[in-house]
């Protein structure tokens, strides 16, 4: 993953502070999949925005626009690494070109990001950020932003990558309540500019009183406090000649063909529970036909947030999606927290085949399952494996795919794969294994055999 931007416009839900730089207007369609031969009925004429009543979620968004100035700090009071003092830096033989911003007075925000107009543009070069303590007036150490370009968002050629809203944008970062920002890019070396349009995102996800009323509680909650309470888990699939649909939201019926190989429902956080605003996103919703494959990833939003700030961490996430990057929705189907608390993603049905936009190229028949923070050095809980094999086992179980299994995907395109080549799979993939990039992480990445094994033993394969 690779890129980082801020941006914000004060809403009711999801608050994000944005340092004022025109995002370009625009609505989201609904997209095709990359397979004609899997291509599902064409969606009915939606309106441009969802007229769901919004949760209660103040908050605000503020978008900075970056300006040429030497990279480094301008506050006084904050050090230096050693490899980036003053004098290290004006002895550099090379003048690569830079862009920061210095605002040690913003409004609170607890999510960062760096954002620029042209998706298709990449930012080589790094981003780093630091910033200032709400309460405490502490400054962090500078932080590393994942620049990720080209592995996430809609694939080519469909209406949400057409809509004229995308913008290129570095991963988000979670920094807690904080307000004061100090951001610094970089390019890799002087013949490659910065994209242009650069601008810092700052994200306030607003506070929210979950409904606990909904569902009683479910697998998860245990050792997570102030997490909503999760929808209860559901009996395992039934053949179509069982009386009533086995799933709240209306699954289909002629999907749940009879097969052997099923697994139970896990306990699933609705949107409604984490304080979705559903006025953000594009109204109605897209489909595919089936779910052949998960792919697993880490959003890259760093580890240091609590469970029980994990609602605050997925409306910022979605929030940075939809207003900072131009997405029609949230990108991932599902998340899971460092404990093991699964939560509705992209709307549209958890048990549905909804389409998201998590891996480039690949979105059409799959699922993006997204684990809440930073793998590459930190290994996933067991109670993350747990969560991911159980929510697998019942959604592939849906579509009668082997977790352990092979799949052959078609490419919609992407920086790794040309649209129209076919690409071999495991059911259970990582990010990486579609797109040019590191995530989900190494550290989740070598756990999927695991993953995979445990998956299938839920569907009660041997």
């Amino acid at each position: 993953m690779r890129r980082f931007l801020a941006s914000s416009t004060g809403v009711a839900a999801c608050a994000a502070f944005v340092l004022p730089l025109a995002l370009p207007p625009g609505a989201s369609a609904a997209t095709l999949p990359a397979d004609p031969r899997d291509a599902p009925p064409a969606p009915r004429a939606q309106p441009a925005r969802s007229v769901q009543a919004a949760p209660d979620v103040p908050g605000s968004t503020q978008s900075l626009p970056l300006s040429d100035r030497p990279a480094g700090s301008a506050d006084p009071e904050a050090s230096e690494t050693p490899s980036e003092t003053p004098s290290a830096r004006s002895a550099a033989p090379t003048r690569v070109p830079e862009r920061g911003r210095f605002e040690p007075r913003v409004r609170p925000f607890s999510l960062v990001g760096v954002v620029w107009d042209d998706a298709a543009a990449e930012l080589h070069g790094t981003v780093q950020i630091r910033t200032r303590a709400a309460g405490t007036g502490d400054w962090s150490g500078w932080q590393d932003v994942e620049t990720h370009t080209g592995d996430h968002g809609a694939d080519p050629g469909t209406a949400e990558a057409a809509s004229g809203r995308l913008r290129g944008a570095t991963a988000p970062l979670w920094v807690g309540a904080s307000d004061g920002v100090d951001v610094r890019v970089r390019g890799e070396d002087s013949d490659r500019g910065l994209p242009r349009g650069l601008r810092l995102e700052l994200v306030d996800p607003g506070q929210f009183a979950p409904d606990t009323a909904e569902a009683p509680g479910g697998p998860g909650a245990a050792g997570a406090p102030g997490v909503p309470a999760l929808l209860p888990a559901s009996r395992s699939v039934q053949p179509a000649a069982a009386a009533g649909p086995p799933y709240p939201d209306g699954f289909p019926m002629s999907f749940l063909a009879a097969g052997q190989y099923t697994a139970s429902r896990p306990g699933i956080t609705s949107r409604k529970q984490w304080g979705a605003n559903e006025s953000l996103r594009e109204g109605g919703y897209v489909y595919t036909r089936t779910v052949k494959a998960a792919f697993v990833h880490h959003t890259s939003t760093g580890n240091n947030y609590t469970c029980a700030q994990a609602p605050s961490v997925l409306r910022g996430i979605y929030r940075y999606h939809v207003v900072s990057s131009g997405w029609r929705d949230f990108g991932y189907n599902f998340a899971v927290d460092k404990c093991g608390n699964i939560y509705e993603g992209r709307a549209g049905g958890v048990a549905k085949a909804v389409l998201g936009a998590h891996t480039l190229g690949f979105n059409s028949n799959t699922m993006g399952v997204a684990v809440l923070g930073t793998y590459n050095k930190t290994g996933p809980s067991a109670a993350v494996e747990t969560a991911v094999a159980r929510l697998t086992a019942w959604k592939l179980g849906l579509f009668q795919a082997n977790p352990r299994g092979k799949v052959t995907l078609v490419s919609g395109g992407s920086g790794k794969y040309k649209k129209g080549r076919s690409v071999g799979f495991n059911v259970i993939s990582g990010h990486r294994d579609g797109v040019s990039t590191d995530c989900p992480g190494s550290r989740l990445y070598n756990r999927l055999p695991a993953i995979r094994t445990a998956s299938a033993k839920h569907q009660g394969r041997t």
